[in-house]
């Protein structure tokens, strides 16, 4: 197993058939601007409406005065009141003669456009004006009313508010296809396709099977995959029928990611690779549209892989949200999914592989066979497995002579490969710090500790009495845990304070596939020890044993309510894996069902805490040295507990027998024989 973040990503920028390689030449083409056709257009409206009049003669603004003068004079051959608005006055030829001599008269003697223009204020004043002005005169002009309309005007008032409205629209969905990936204006128009990034043989994929440690068995299957796209007639002359879909599960950081490159890099068939994430948008209808082109894709290039991350982000159970109504674009994603990977179409040629870490709440249709024919576990590494992901992230490291690969690998249990590559990593930059030329053993040391329990802050303000209460704390549950049959042994115990706690102890846990009861109730023993320490020594206790306190409850709850250890319970079980009982209102039991729960965890949890005071009381002498012992240097070791207290009667040395043995079987050293000795010795 190795972590899928730190060795040979397929995103490389510096691989050829990717954007920034250095070996292809950057497109000089210089896209035309759309928004200089907006700029035409507007311009020549402009120029229309500001040049397009008929200007024979000037628009003079003329006021009232000179108008009732040449009415009186009958200069005037025609007036025409515009819209209610302005009155246009036009000349006769006697008129003309006397104000613009050089202007021709038409054939019914008066001039073609407009002389003057006067400003009307009421239109009844202004009728009655004319009309008492030409009182007595026997031609008198008429006044003539226009509805006169600037197309050019119209026009603009339309245009202009829809033009502004589209370049608006075309910006914002040019900022929309920039944030989503898209490629610039036409982004919108490519809402549907699919985003997944193609790998094929011009692209050149780092990671092999090689890179992949501590996944033994998963590579086995993965590899079978690989052979089958490599090698069809190898299987199909038998009959068989490739796999149409392979799930990897587990914990994360466990290399499901990695798995998949490895595929990429081993393959040399069309690998298309995407995030479940990358289905869903916020328009209706966009996911199962990439869906479609996505599989419309791998059709042309099969046979090919599809690599779906992270899954559950379609794959979920439909009509089991904790919202009502739940989401309906996310559901016929994944009824389209549905239909893609086994429908009435065929798919011959293309394998989905899909990664999750939470298999449990995938829908059942997507993880029946025919649509996810396999279902791979990844886990946690074992002792083994880490060994091997230790020597894959320590290949470009320099290294001391001390740095023992099976001594790492036996003090990161529960480690998955991203911790691994990080341990390698923080002991790296830890060795820089120091200015060292190499890494050695205790580099490694601190860079596990810095990743348990966080930074040192040894310049946090102590008092003499908060720190003697955290050290007999952490005495405590060093003394029970190293007394106790079926506790974890003590590694290392520290009072410098780390992340948020002012004290922490390191121990080296069995690697065990079930528990017993027994074993669980003396990892609660050790657990509240520490606040069990406090009571024996000052007669009170403190606020200081908070995460040891809901360690010990939910332990406690889980063995009455989940594994059926509690007696007066019995062999029932209310756990769900499901998950649904956090959304349900009511509990699977009855009142007084929970009546008893809370009592036989108040009862398990109160006697292993008068337990672990009994032990601290009858070993007090012992407690108060290793006490004294970490005040004074702040930090001790499982060699001082046995000194101490001497060795622990049952020991370990079967369980290092065994680790030891899978070690050397690993390299492919013969196993020791064990002694003959009885049974009970």
């Amino acid at each position: 197993m190795n972590n899928n973040e730190t060795k040979g990503s397929g995103n490389n920028p510096n691989q050829p058939g990717q954007p920034n390689h250095p070996s292809q030449k950057p497109k000089d083409k210089k896209r035309f601007n759309l928004m200089w056709i907006y700029v035409i257009l507007f311009a020549v409206l402009i120029g229309v409406n500001f040049f397009g009049r008929d200007n024979v003669t000037p628009h003079e603004e003329i006021d009232q005065g000179k108008l009732v003068e040449m009415l009186k004079k009958q200069e005037i051959g025609k007036i025409e009141l515009v819209n209610h608005e302005d009155a246009e006055v036009y000349l006769n030829e006697k008129g003309l003669k006397m104000h613009f001599p050089d202007v021709k008269p038409a054939s019914d003697g008066i001039t073609k456009s407009p002389n003057y223009t006067y400003k009307i204020g009421s239109l009844d004043r202004f009728e009655e004006m004319v009309e008492n002005t030409q009182e007595g005169i026997d031609n008198p002009v008429y006044i003539s009313n226009v509805k006169r309309s600037n197309w050019v005007s119209d026009i603009l008032a339309w245009v202009v508010p829809f033009g502004l409205l589209i370049v608006f629209y075309i910006i914002l969905m040019r900022g929309m296809g920039r944030n989503m990936g898209g490629g610039g204006a036409g982004s919108i128009f490519n809402i549907g396709k699919s985003r997944a990034q193609l790998y094929d043989k011009n692209t050149n994929v780092n990671v092999t099977f090689k890179d992949v440690a501590g996944l033994e068995e998963a590579k086995v299957e993965i590899m079978e995959v690989v052979d089958f796209l490599k090698n069809p007639e190898k299987y199909t002359k038998l009959g068989g029928k490739i796999p149409k879909g392979v799930l990897l599960v587990g914990p994360p950081g466990t290399g499901k990611t990695l798995l998949a490159k490895s595929v990429a890099g081993e393959a040399n068939v069309p690998f298309f690779s995407l995030s479940g994430s990358d289905f869903v948008e916020m328009f209706v209808g966009v996911g199962a549209s990439r869906v479609r082109d996505l599989f419309n894709n791998a059709k042309s290039k099969a046979p090919c892989i599809i690599f779906i991350d992270e899954i559950d982000a379609i794959g979920r159970a439909r009509g089991k949200s904790a919202i009502t109504g739940g989401n309906d674009e996310r559901e016929s994603t994944l009824n389209q999914l549905l239909t893609e990977m086994d429908g009435f179409g065929t798919n011959s040629g293309v394998i989905v592989l899909a990664a999750t870490n939470r298999a449990d709440i995938l829908d059942k249709a997507l993880l029946r066979a025919g649509r996810f024919d396999r279902q791979i576990y990844v886990e946690l590494p074992d002792i083994v497995g880490r060994k091997e992901i230790f020597e894959v992230h320590m290949r470009g490291l320099k290294l001391g002579k001390d740095v023992d690969k099976d001594f790492l690998a036996k003090q990161t249990p529960g480690f998955s490969g991203a911790d691994i590559a990080n341990v390698c990593n923080e002991a790296a930059l830890m060795a820089a710090r120091k200015g060292k030329n190499e890494i050695d053993k205790q580099d490694f040391l601190d860079a596990v500790d810095r990743i348990i329990g966080g930074l040192e802050k040894k310049n946090k303000i102590i008092t003499p009495e908060e720190k003697k209460v955290i050290a007999f704390h952490e005495a405590g549950h060093a003394t029970t845990s190293w007394l106790l049959q079926y506790a974890h042994p003590l590694v290392k115990v520290t009072i410098v304070p780390r992340g948020n706690s002012l004290g922490a102890a390191w121990y080296l846990p069995e690697e065990r596939q079930i528990t017993t009861k027994e074993q669980m109730y003396h990892e609660m023993i050790a657990t509240l020890g520490g606040r069990a320490a406090e009571q024996v020594v000052f007669g009170q206790i403190s606020t200081g044993a908070l995460s040891d306190l809901e360690k010990v409850t939910k332990q406690a709850f889980a063995m009455v309510t989940y594994y059926g250890l509690d007696e007066e319970i019995g062999n029932i079980s209310y756990y769900d894996s499901t998950g649904q009982q956090d959304y349900s209102l009511t509990k699977p039991y009855s009142e007084k069902t929970a009546e008893t729960i809370d009592k036989e965890v108040s009862k398990l949890i109160e006697k292993a805490y008068q337990e672990a005071i009994s032990i601290l009381t009858n070993h007090r002498d012992g407690l108060s040295e290793l006490a004294n012992k970490l005040i004074e240097e702040e930090v001790i070791f499982g060699e001082d507990l046995e000194r101490i207290f001497g060795k622990r009667p049952w020991g370990n040395s079967e369980d290092e027998k065994l680790k030891n043995a899978a070690l050397k079987a690993a390299e492919g050293e013969p196993e020791a024989q064990p002694d003959n000795q009885p049974e009970n010795a």
